[in-house]
């Protein structure tokens, strides 16, 4: 049991950077379904920093924690935010179609990390990824409170204090009311004075640099530095993108959110051992479409309800035409 909920927390990790990025992108009133492809940019653009770095040391002993891990992270939010700079030109500045520009990117994004993973170095991936995995010295002196919790590299936690962090800039400053205000109503907000486009770019920029992050740890983390294809990463993303659902676009239930698709994702891989159940391949690939089915069902009920604090921004999907206002 204490294995399969360290498993689900790890996992539900790439979950919640995708789904953050994904959530302050929308509140700006754009769905990029181009995060599948953005996630993949940004492992690519991780692994790239870490070989850099990597590469330049005489041993991999010399490595150092802290600078690997924020030469890492740093390539991958450049590169997931270049994917995301795509995005936003393309339906900020030419209004182009949002599905179709974003359906686009996730295409190219899979591609591209594909091809390029090829042209990096992996050979010291596995110790760089054991250096990232360093987790809190203490945690294996608190029993099972410790595994669960508290033995997880420095990603996890971080992913938690950015969705911390974001729900407080959406309810508590002046940023994220205007932000809200452009996803609600761009028309409105543009008559108050709100840069509409500058919000836009930002937080499309922003959530993708941040959804960039998930793709990083996937690889670097959760499957100990090891890369066969784009195609696992890519089906993270739409998992992200229907956790906004459920999580009703509020990143601080998005916590709780990825923990339960994460319980979903890793339970076929677990019963045996934690619940002595033996699931057939066809059931396995049922249970991993319970994440899509709840989302579907929260849609639903949202919808019935119709509480405003529940609804996707108002704007959601529509390209904004400043001469119409």
């Amino acid at each position: 049991m204490v294995i399969y909920l360290m498993s689900a927390i790890s996992i539900s990790t790439v979950f919640l950077f995708g789904c953050i990025g994904e959530i302050i992108t929308e509140k700006s009133g754009h769905l990029n379904l181009g995060i599948p492809g953005i996630m993949c940019m940004g492992t690519f653009g991780g692994c790239f920093g870490m070989s850099i770095y990597m590469n330049a040391l005489a041993s991999q002993e010399d490595a150092v924690w802290l600078l690997l891990v924020l030469i890492s992270i740093f390539f991958a939010m450049l590169f997931a935010a270049c994917g995301g700079a795509i995005y936003a030109f393309l339906t900020v500045t030419l209004r182009c179609n949002q599905n179709i520009t974003g359906l686009a990117l996730t295409t190219f994004g899979s591609g591209f990390t594909d091809y390029f993973m090829k042209t990096i170095n992996m050979d010291r991936s596995a110790w760089a990824s054991k250096v990232m995995r360093y987790s809190l010295p203490f945690a294996d002196k608190l029993g099972w409170f410790g595994e669960i919790f508290l033995s997880h590299g420095i990603l996890v936690y971080l992913a938690i204090a950015v969705a911390i962090a974001v729900s407080i800039v959406f309810k508590r400053t002046r940023i994220g009311l205007n932000l809200r205000a452009v996803g609600e109503n761009p028309a409105t907000a543009d008559a108050a004075g709100v840069n509409v486009n500058a919000y836009k770019y930002g937080a499309i920029l922003i959530g993708s640099a941040i959804a960039g992050i998930g793709g990083l740890f996937y690889v670097m983390d959760y499957v100990a530095g090891s890369w066969q294809n784009s195609s696992t990463i890519e089906a993270f993303g739409w998992l992200a993108i229907a956790l906004v659902i459920f999580a009703v676009w509020k990143p601080d239930l998005a916590i709780l959110g990825s923990f339960v698709f994460g319980l979903f994702f890793v339970l076929t891989s677990y019963s045996e051992v934690a619940f002595g159940i033996h699931f057939s391949l066809a059931q396995k690939e049922l249970v991993r479409l319970a994440p899509y089915m709840v989302a579907i069902i929260v849609l639903i009920v949202t919808s019935i309800i119709g509480k405003k604090e529940t609804q996707p921004p108002a704007a959601l999907g529509t390209n904004y035409f400043r001469e119409e206002r």
